[in-house]
């Protein structure tokens, strides 16, 4: 029998949630198209816009968008969830996706851990190109990974840390920010009294889906942002940053893809050419830990081995140079000779004595025949 005071354990599962089916954002028809008005002479299909006008021009006859995507209500199953697509959809960024659950693209944020087919594309399928326009605009270029996005046009309220905090407010649904050292403790800068923000995500992905849900979009004071992609950062210090970080992912993606026994024994081979010594999982051991405490500062064991190394072949003597042949047989090939002749000698072998083969009589014309000017011959 079971003791009285056995008490009976039940593990709860963590619940998941479920998708349900994404709704229709708007009725077909609902969203009226407004044709951008005249401001230049030539309609520019590259820049989708009139040239030839007042640039400021431009800025004053946007107008606020219709529809506004809100991830929490909008993100849904789709048909791309069956079929396999991998792209999200651009009209359901922007709120206004008819189609709802029958839509063929994703209606969800994108995630970061799913790899689209083809890295020349943006996450709505959209082809990138190799360079940025020139008001930085577009879908973007392939040659550098972006994560920070320009936002324009802002109407500043309090301190700049007041503002900061209502870009992030408005920007953080899209995706995750970068985090730093700032007050606010994350990448959101706002340049005070020029009506400019810059935002940084920590995925290129989620960039790109903000940059197309918040342009022409308010925060709150009802203004229309300019969202643009932000020109690459000329801080040093930022560009080592970066290039690190790039490093280390390309790392990782690519430890991702290997054999673990082949990540083991390069470990392995790492830690015998260290001279450390690696537990049961592959870790340094605690004595190697504390011993790496302990010597930080000095130089590593595979630094002062190839430093001895280098030593040693300084203070060897050189190496003999091979004598240069003085007849047919080199000096090695006679000193062979020599040593068996020695050993026949030792043996009291008798010397065997070359044949000599009797000359043959030639046949037919011979050299001498043409070597003589008697007319006997």
């Amino acid at each position: 029998m079971a003791s009285e005071g056995a008490e009976t354990v039940v593990v709860t599962k963590p619940k998941v949630k479920k998708l349900k089916p994404a709704r229709k954002q708007v009725k077909a028809g609902e969203v009226v198209k407004t044709e951008t008005p005249q401001t230049g002479k030539e309609y520019n299909i590259w820049y989708n816009k009139w040239a030839g006008g007042d640039r400021e021009d431009n800025y004053s006859n946007k107008v606020k968008s219709q529809t506004r995507c809100n991830i929490k209500r909008d993100s849904g199953l789709t048909r791309a969830n069956t079929t396999g697509m991998k792209y999200t959809c651009l009209f359901f960024a922007r709120g206004c996706c008819p189609y709802g659950w029958e839509c063929e693209y994703r209606h969800m944020l994108p995630d970061p851990n799913d790899t689209l087919p083809d890295s020349s594309k943006d996450c709505f399928a959209r082809d990138k190109f190799a360079d940025y326009r020139d008001d930085m605009g577009g879908v973007g270029s392939f040659n550098r990974q972006n994560r920070t996005l320009y936002v324009g046009r802002i109407k500043e309220t309090g301190t700049g840390l007041e503002t900061e905090e209502v870009v992030r407010r408005h920007f953080k649904e899209f995706g995750e920010i970068e985090r730093d050292d700032s007050p606010t403790t994350h990448a959101v800068k706002v340049l005070q009294y020029r009506s400019v923000a810059f935002v940084t995500y920590k995925y290129e992905i989620h960039a790109q889906f903000a940059k197309e849900a918040m342009a022409c979009q308010s925060l709150d004071n009802d203004e229309i942002l300019n969202v643009r992609w932000a020109t690459e950062d000329p801080n040093p210090v930022s560009k080592v940053a970066e290039k690190r970080r790039l490093e280390e992912m390309g790392q990782e993606a690519i430890k991702a893809r290997m054999d673990p026994r082949i990540v083991d024994a390069m470990r392995a081979v790492r830690a015998l050419e260290d001279g450390d010594i690696l537990d049961d999982d592959g870790e340094l051991t605690q004595e190697q830990a504390d011993e790496g405490d302990d010597t930080e500062g000095r130089p590593d064991t595979k630094r002062r081995k190839i430093e001895q190394e280098k030593e040693e072949e300084a203070t060897s003597p050189p190496p003999r140079e091979p004598t240069q042949p003085t007849s047919l047989l080199s000096a090695d090939t006679l000193e062979g000779l020599k040593y068996f002749a020695q050993i026949r000698q030792q043996n009291g072998a008798m010397p065997v004595k070359p044949q000599v083969r009797p000359p043959t009589a030639p046949t037919g014309l011979s050299l001498a025949d043409y070597g003589s000017d008697n007319d006997d011959d």
